[in-house]
């Protein structure tokens, strides 16, 4: 059963399925196929959010519950500042804890040789930029002072291997469920308010179920179309919080900037498309993933033409998150 499971991901794009937009897409690109010429921008589909991540890999041992601890006892305004809309800190769940071992066998691919992820997602790009330029910025890595910010190096040293690795993202084919008022899940002043200690790790609070694709180049525009032909019922199920079609921001800058377009980040992630659902728990993927909309999804959208390239240079690869420290806009994801 568990093979059984693994081989709908390997195989069908659809995996983490997408809603159709249909009034926002038009009807000339729903023909696109995989044998167009070369996209260009254009042609892609536009950007409904913007999705800054960082990832880390930590030391091992108490290092995690100590990262932890530093992001939940840190300073920050962030759900008081310009187009943010949602956050969360994603430590990274086995494959074989979802799936089981033969189930994680079956899927095959590498997992993520990073095992922390931030996850911000921002109205726009302007807003981001807006938060990075500011002091907001600067108070959440450490404060204004040299001696603040050296405390700050210090402190990561201690449980981080290596320097993070900034990866950005446009937000495609967009959905949010509305938020759900938790009394559990305190805020002051525009941050989390949750016990850390950094012995023991935080509680869990959402999870999520990623499907990573490297869409070879020329095949973005119809991948893209592809998912958005489809059809969907995330909305209406229990437990869905959020889905985003992720598309790599290749800007070329440098620094705390999008990576250069096609290249690998740090940990050596070149995949240029990945879809991205939250679900309130594990419990509620696994609600999904059972159910009737899970089959309706994966028999619907245009069909690939017979022996036409598939869109990816090597098999989609799952990744599964559990996310603390979530923080969510009035207006939603």
């Amino acid at each position: 059963m568990a093979r059984a499971v693994a081989l709908v991901f390997i195989v069908s794009a659809a995996a983490l399925q997408a809603p159709r937009h249909r009034a926002a897409r038009s009807v000339s690109r729903a023909a696109a196929t995989l044998e167009e010429p070369v996209a260009t921008k254009a042609d892609l589909l536009p950007r409904e959010r913007y999705i800054a991540s960082n990832r880390f890999k930590t030391r091992g041992g108490k290092a995690a519950a100590k990262f932890e601890a530093r992001w939940a006892n840190r300073k920050s305004r962030l759900a008081t500042l310009d187009g943010f809309r949602y956050f969360s800190l994603f430590r990274q769940v086995p494959l074989e804890d979802v799936v089981g071992e033969r189930g994680a066998a079956a899927m095959g691919g590498n997992a993520p040789s990073y095992d922390y992820m931030s996850f911000t997602i921002w109205d726009d790009k302007k807003a981001f930029n807006a938060w990075r330029k500011g002091d907001a910025f600067k108070e959440a890595h450490g404060g204004t002072s040299i001696a603040a910010f050296l405390k700050a190096m210090v402190s990561s040293l201690r449980v981080l291997k290596g320097a993070p690795s900034p990866v950005f993202y446009d937000g495609l084919l967009h959905l949010a469920a509305p938020p759900a008022a938790d009394p559990a899940k305190a805020v002051e002043g525009g941050w989390r308010v949750v016990e850390a200690d950094g012995k023991n790790l935080l509680e869990g609070e959402c999870f999520v179920a990623a499907n990573r694709f490297a869409v070879r180049p020329g095949a973005e525009a119809a991948f893209e179309e592809r998912w958005a032909q489809r059809d969907s019922s995330l909305a209406e199920l229990p437990g869905f919080k959020s889905f985003t079609m992720l598309r790599r921001d290749g800007g070329g800058g440098t620094g705390h900037g999008p990576a250069k377009e096609g290249a690998s980040d740090a940990f050596g992630d070149d995949f240029n498309y990945m879809s991205f659902t939250i679900w309130d728990d594990k419990e509620a993927f696994g609600g999904w993933r059972n159910s009737q909309s899970f089959k309706d999804a994966h028999s619907s959208g245009p069909k690939k033409e017979a022996g036409a390239p598939p869109p990816w240079l090597r098999p989609p690869s799952v990744a599964f998150w559990e996310g603390v420290l979530e923080l969510t806009s009035a207006e939603g994801a």
